[in-house]
């Protein structure tokens, strides 16, 4: 039986001229004319084709694949729960049941018996018959009675929000399409705010839904095309702040929640490149005082207080100082606290400023990461945290600052045991090659060698200011079994040291993220970890284009690549003013319609511009037909440029989802399928005897 041969996209002619230059793209009829609607036949057959193509390259090794999904799905508990919170005399949780691939969403009241849980509502029920399911908002009024929750079924980001009484599930208002994720209900609970999305998919109006009439009333529009709005309470619950922004300069809005229909109040007048964000402390709407963090004066931004009835940056006090090795990345206002999150030195740090001073919660790894969990409650002096490490599954704690007390929760059940002391996890420092110091994160199990002989599977993402943590996945494992080590590149783009380690990874400093991570796969090389083509490497969407980039620049380091949804034709996107999301890109790549050097910068980097005719290592390329972020023909030209250009007969695989979007297959276990096929990839690439 012959093995299946791989189609081959028509080359068309077709150019359009920038700045002098002349740019050929024989591929540009992958893209459908009627976008978002994908219905050209031409397209549409090529596509199932290389699914096809795909399909019959896996199905010699569907064992391997089953296998490693069954290993992949048996660390996951079949059932599942979420720590519990309260809420205005409510207990929530979530909880997954043996065999669903979505959530559950419960609720007591406080004083119930503990095993009298209601349904609030089921995503199983939801999504049953749909190919792929998101769940959105899902926010309850304050009195209790009513949800209000949005859905998408097609990965468009499109969201359809629904509002029904919870007792009796009755529908409340018609449902509300094209919407954005986030809903902020009214003091009164009769009425909320939300928003809607445009045709290039930009959130760009807030709107007031009233339950009693059904009327919509505008509460803020914006005109800018790059940039967003967004919505969001305080931690008081006193205000609801309108934001818009881009990736570089923001703008807030503060709305007092009692009467969502008063005239939204400026903060502080936008300005390029600043960039702040907003709570509130205080009892009353216009009581207390406002705790702004902004970059205005370091790069690593800082944290202001002001009175409410003050609120623009004249009157701004420094409260905590950022410098070159403190990144403030976050805060929230409780009632006698503030909570800030820091990353020093590139890990993760908390503390608490009150009364009693500033107090830091301590943890006694190397390397972790820290996240916030679910803090709704106002005048608590408790603060819930998730922490995890490369060897520590996640773990959820209880902080008391009154009493500096740390209680565990919930630890991360892994079925089937895990022995951290298996595993022996490093953060390395990689010099790269303009001198800068480059993070990297590696976890391996004890009995793998650091002899040149094992293979490494190296991960990267490096972009928007994106740090990748050092957090623990159970899902890694079934790699580090088998003798791969498994490395996190912290390369720049990402915020990963501080602000300045993103800035310095983008527009005419991209190449810089690049440079890294193959520095990183040198280091690994030169350390004994790997030798060179036995580097596995993975990333998604801007690491996606990390695939792209390094492949172009060093082929030869690597075994076996991922590139899920890749953002790889980079120039023409930017070129493109009506695709979605494009005017809001233009502050991290650069304008190349008005800018000459931005174009023949993007140009020499763009992974489907720098295809060339040499050898490339194997390839599984992954798209979403439905994706707003990285159009499907991304991926789908530069496996087609690929092939038509390479020099070697390596494998090289696109498989297009075609009811799904961005992130791929939903539900928890579907999900799982689409990681096995990748990790049979790199197994069969670097370590064949596992098949």
């Amino acid at each position: 039986m012959s093995d299946p041969q791989p189609p081959i996209a028509p080359r068309r002619p077709y150019s359009h001229s920038y700045h002098g230059v002349e740019l050929n793209d024989p591929y540009f009829w992958l893209q459908d004319p009627n976008y978002p609607q994908v219905d050209d036949p031409d397209v549409l057959a090529y596509l199932q084709a290389e699914n096809a193509y795909f399909e019959a390259w896996y199905a010699p090794h569907a064992t391997l694949t089953q296998t490693l999904f069954e290993e992949l799905k048996a660390r996951k508990p079949e059932q599942d729960e979420s720590v519990p919170y309260e809420k205005n005399g409510w207990r929530y949780q979530w909880r997954f049941k043996a065999g669903d691939q979505y959530r559950v969403w419960l609720r007591q009241a406080v004083n119930d018996a503990p095993d009298h849980w209601t349904t609030l509502l089921d995503e199983n029920t939801l999504a049953a018959g749909c190919d792929y399911f998101r769940l959105g908002a899902l926010a309850v009024s304050p009195d209790g009675s009513k949800l209000a929750y949005s859905t998408d079924t097609n990965g468009s980001e499109r969201f359809v929000l629904q509002v029904i009484a919870i007792d009796s599930k009755t529908e409340l208002t018609p449902p509300i399409e094209n919407c954005a994720g986030s809903v902020v209900w009214n003091a009164a609970s009769d009425g909320f705010a939300y928003r809607l999305v445009n045709e290039q998919w930009r959130p760009d109006k807030a709107l007031y839904r009233n339950l009693d009439d059904g009327s919509d009333t505008l509460i803020y529009e914006e005109q800018d095309e790059a940039f967003f709005v967004g919505l969001g309470l305080s931690q008081s619950e006193q205000l609801m702040f309108v934001s818009a922004g881009d990736h570089v300069t923001s703008e807030v809005r503060m709305v007092p929640r009692a009467n969502l229909l008063a005239a939204p109040s400026l903060i502080e007048a936008r300005r390029e490149g600043h960039e702040y964000d907003v709570d509130h402390q205080g009892d009353t709407p216009t009581s207390g005082r406002l705790l702004v963090r902004s970059n205005r004066r370091h790069a690593n931004f800082d944290l202001f207080e002001t009175a409410i009835d003050q609120p623009n940056e004249q009157h701004w006090q420094a409260m905590l100082s950022g410098d070159d090795a403190h990144y403030l990345v976050g805060h929230v206002a409780f009632a006698d606290a503030v909570v800030v999150c820091l990353r020093i030195d590139g890990l993760d740090q908390i503390q608490i400023l009150s009364a009693k001073g500033t107090q830091q919660v301590n943890f006694p790894e190397p390397a972790y990461s820290l996240d916030l969990g679910t803090n709704p409650n106002y005048h608590s002096h408790t603060l819930r945290i998730a922490y995890t490490s490369m060897v520590t599954p996640q773990t959820v704690f209880d902080y008391h600052w009154q009493t500096d007390s740390l209680k565990t929760l919930k630890v991360q059940e892994i079925p089937g045991g895990f022995d951290p002391s298996d595993y022996i996890s490093q953060r390395l420092e990689v010099e790269a090659r303009d001198g800068s110091n480059v993070p990297m994160s590696v976890v391996r199990h004890k009995n793998t060698p650091v002899n040149g002989t094992a293979p490494v599977y190296l991960y990267g993402y490096g972009a928007y200011g994106h740090a990748i943590p050092p957090s623990f996945s159970s899902n890694v494992i079934s790699l580090l079994q088998r003798g791969f080590s498994f490395a996190i590149a912290h390369i720049r783009g990402g915020d990963d040291l501080g602000y300045h380690w993103y800035t310095s990874g983008k527009l005419g400093q991209r190449t810089n993220t690049f440079d890294d991570f193959v520095d990183c796969a040198k280091h690994l090389i030169d350390t004994g970890h790997t030798q060179a083509g036995k580097i596995a490497i993975g990333g998604g969407s801007a690491g996606g284009e990390l695939m792209g980039a390094v492949i172009n620049q060093a082929p030869e380091l690597f075994g076996a690549v991922a590139a899920h949804v890749p953002f790889v034709d980079v120039l023409t996107t930017m070129l493109n003013p009506a695709l979605p999301l494009t005017p809001m890109e233009w502050p991290e790549w650069g304008n190349p319609i008005e800018d000459a050097e931005a174009f023949e910068y993007i140009r020499s980097y763009s992974p489907v511009d720098q295809v060339s005719a040499k050898d490339y290592p194997p390839m599984l390329v992954t798209a979403g037909l439905n994706d707003p972020r990285v159009t499907y023909w991304e991926p789908a030209k530069w496996v087609a440029k690929l092939r038509y250009c390479k020099t070697d007969d390596n494998i090289m695989l696109l498989k297009t989802n075609m009811g799904a979007g961005h992130g791929g297959q939903s539900g928890r276990f579907t999900a799982l399928q689409e990681l096995a096929e990748e990790y049979a990839f790199f197994l069969l690439h670097l370590a064949p005897d596992q098949d």
